[in-house]
């Protein structure tokens, strides 16, 4: 096809509705790209130059990733959690690196640089979407969030090296002495004139586009910024991501920091998608369908030897289940490892059927951990149970109690005014946070799914006064109202609506009580203006 624009086109219809679809099935938006650039590169005959100007692009996607992690690296953060996320994090990438080595080097017969490869990058794991549902689910403040961050600090901060391996390793004209002296040699002068007169022309280009009050001017500094570090780091042998980290650490220590990234984050996503993009062009779907069994077999004993080492890390100083759901979050493989797989394949350091396999491996580990970080308690409850982290919840000994789901803002305020009343109530939520607010609070809370009938059966349900449904969505409402009238008919539902829309969708129910939030509001006001 000669019209790019068209190719261009094609593309971006293809990845929004891909996009649109595995959204709505909590799948990540990276997979999208990932399949788009396959379609592509199969239905159509890229030519090898317009393969590599957009390799080039995708390489500034992982450029701007690592920057924006360097925003989050702040020495102090650092330096606050070093403990944690030197020790483990060393610890899990080494031991997981050591075992998979030797595993691909004396079972698969792969010579020893291609196993070192395969080794560090299946070490890693997915910060893109791993972090995002601990943000999502404020797990991030649990003890196995805060731990599963810190390994994933560490091992955002071994990608350095990791690519900076692959880099020398593609010069094996040079002695082993000779890398690590010009490596040293090299990192040294870049970090010293980042730190020191790069420090300060940062600081001066951020304030004087500040000072100026002009969005777009604001951006170019920042662009100037990011762009010439890398290039700084990429004249000095290293990777163009280096710099870019560096960077990033530097206005991580400035008061710009926040704005930085929001300003930034539209453009990473952008050109993230290029890169992942590319990584699709490169998958061969007839070679995936013939070998999909030997790519599952290797990322099911990937994630087994990753999760075990997680766990018994975790242990150590943990609980059971603190350390179960640190080993399922960081089980999978990472993002990174399509960068690490792409250098080393377009370094000839790696065959090319070899690095084809183990991006498809990748491309599964990244379609199935959506699905795992958004289960990870159910998962979890197979192995261990507690009283407030599962949906086996140990029987209450109330009755004529009342039961609210949810605890966001509604759902504490309900609770506040029930408590200064005097009135007997439980909380349910199956988000761990708002549980363990409410039990600092001295409320009785559970964490659990009300559609569950064990759940249902240990809150006494058909012994309760009245229900009250807090949660958002009208899928939610439906769900948990349907199990509760199933199991108990008679169940005094009130259930807070938004809108008369989801009265509507509810109205086959049989639920006793809407509260329109709006309705309610606009009467409160009205009687605030008559009674003066």
């Amino acid at each position: 096809m000669d019209s790019v624009l068209l190719i261009i086109f094609i593309s971006l219809a293809i990845a929004s509705v891909l996009n649109l679809v595995l959204k709505k099935c909590s799948v990540s938006h990276i997979i999208g790209y990932v399949i788009t650039g396959t379609i592509i590169s199969t239905a159509f005959d890229l030519d090898s130059e317009n393969l590599k100007s957009l390799d080039l692009i995708g390489e500034f996607g992982i450029v701007f990733l690592m920057f924006t992690i360097g925003l989050e690296m702040s020495f102090a953060k650092l330096k606050k959690m070093k403990e944690i996320i030197f020790f483990n994090g060393f610890l899990q990438v080494s031991l997981s690196a050591l075992i998979i080595y030797f595993i691909a080097y004396y079972i698969f017969n792969i010579d020893s640089t291609s196993s070192v490869i395969v080794a560090l990058a299946f070490s890693l794991s997915s910060t893109a979407i791993v972090l995002s549902y601990l943000k999502k689910s404020k797990d991030i403040l649990t003890p196995y969030g805060e731990k599963s961050v810190a390994i994933l600090i560490f091992q955002d901060l071994a990608v350095i090296p990791i690519l900076l391996l692959i880099s020398f390793l593609a010069h094996d004209e040079l002695s082993l002495a000779d890398v690590l002296f010009k490596t040293v040699i090299s990192a040294t002068l870049v970090i010293v004139f980042m730190f020191t007169l790069g420090k300060k022309i940062i600081e001066w280009l951020l304030r004087f586009s500040s000072n100026a009050r002009l969005e777009e001017l604001f951006l170019v500094s920042l662009l100037t910024i990011v762009i010439g570090a890398s290039l700084l780091a990429h004249e000095m042998g290293f990777t163009y991501s280096l710099g870019a980290f560096i960077a990033g650490m530097i206005i991580a220590e400035s008061t710009y920091h926040v704005k930085v990234e929001s300003d930034i984050a539209s453009y990473k996503d952008l050109l993230l998608g290029a890169f992942f993009f590319s990584i699709g062009t490169k998958i061969d779907i007839y070679y995936f369908i013939s070998h999909f069994h030997l790519v599952f077999a290797v990322l099911v004993f990937t994630m087994l030897i990753k999760s075990l080492i997680v766990y018994f890390l975790i242990r150590h100083k943990s609980n059971k289940s603190d350390s179960i759901k640190s080993a399922i979050a960081l089980c999978q493989i990472g993002e990174f490892s399509f960068a690490i797989f792409s250098l080393a394949t377009s370094q000839q350091i790696i065959s090319q059927q070899l690095g084809s396999t183990l991006i498809l491996v990748t491309v599964l580990s990244m379609l199935v951990t959506p699905f795992m970080v958004n289960h990870i308690y159910k998962i979890a409850a197979l192995f261990v149970v507690e009283f407030y982290e599962s949906d086996k919840i140990t029987p209450i000994k109330i009755t004529n109690h009342t039961v609210i789901c949810g605890f966001a803002t509604l759902g504490r305020i309900v609770a506040k005014e029930l408590q200064k009343k005097g009135v007997s109530f439980l909380i349910i939520s199956d988000n761990l946070q708002h549980v363990l607010i409410a039990r600092k609070r001295g409320y009785k809370a559970y964490f659990g799914h009300l559609d569950k009938q064990p759940v249902l059966e240990s809150l006494k349900i058909e012994q309760s006064s009245s229900i009250i449904i807090t949660v958002n969505t009208v899928r939610t409402k439906r769900i948990i109202c349907q199990a509760v009238l199933s199991y108990y008919p008679e169940a005094n539902l009130i259930v807070k609506i938004n809108t008369l829309e989801e009265k509507q969708a509810l109205a086959d129910l049989a639920i006793r009580n809407f509260v329109h939030a709006q309705h309610e509001t606009a009467l409160l006001l009205v009687k605030k203006i008559v009674s003066k």
